[in-house]
């Protein structure tokens, strides 16, 4: 009796620890409030900067003078994965540090942070499909050596014939990418701003049956 009790009381215990743990993501924060007049201001803000984006014709915006480091810096980083991942480094490091900072801005409920982080990662597209395009025509200035990333990229990969397809393609996720993220904050700062019904206002209407 005492054996079969022991058996059961082992096999139960097995039962036990054998259930897998549950993993769950982070949870994120509720999303800080957006003011009418703050929202609309950025909105104006990034709204100007569309415009001159829109107008410029030489390829290279102001904030890319950061991207540019970064995209430095990406080839460095990157450098212990051979010269062609060294090579592709520099857009990759354009790409993940405002990835990076959007994700954290987004796990803390950061509105403005990631409404910054997530336009800036898309303004980095407008740069990258640029020097795409040029991929073929090398007539845009280099930093570093001279011949650009994405001739050799697309010359290993035989895709220079399509570097003006390619890179206007890229370009206009960069367009549509800036644009969604500020119809993102319109919604929110339309939302954050219509009125809330306080308890005492809610008990005024008459319940159903």
């Amino acid at each position: 009796m005492r054996n079969l009790t022991a058996r059961r009381s082992s096999h139960h215990n097995f039962h036990c620890y054998s259930i897998p743990m549950q993993l769950s993501l982070p949870e994120t924060q509720p999303w800080d409030p957006v003011s009418r007049y703050a929202g609309i201001s950025w909105l104006l803000v990034y709204s100007l900067f569309l415009l001159h984006a829109f107008r410029d014709t030489s390829g290279f915006l102001f904030p890319d003078l950061v991207n540019l480091m970064i995209h430095e810096a990406g080839h460095l980083f990157f450098s212990w994965g051979g010269n062609t991942l060294m090579i592709l480094g520099g857009t990759l490091g354009e790409l993940l540090v405002p990835l990076l900072c959007g994700l954290y801005f987004y796990f803390h409920g950061q509105t403005y942070g990631f409404t910054f982080s997530a336009f800036w990662f898309f303004e980095n597209f407008l740069y990258i499909g640029t020097y795409m395009k040029d991929a073929r025509a090398a007539a845009l200035p280099l930093v570093n050596g001279d011949i650009g990333d994405w001739t050799i990229l697309f010359g290993q990969w035989s895709l220079l014939p399509d570097d003006l397809k390619i890179g206007q393609f890229v370009r206009t996720i960069g367009w549509f990418g800036m644009c969604a993220t500020l119809a993102w904050l319109a919604y929110r700062t339309y939302r954050d701003s219509l009125p809330t019904l306080r308890p005492l206002e809610l008990s005024k209407y008459p319940k159903g049956n």
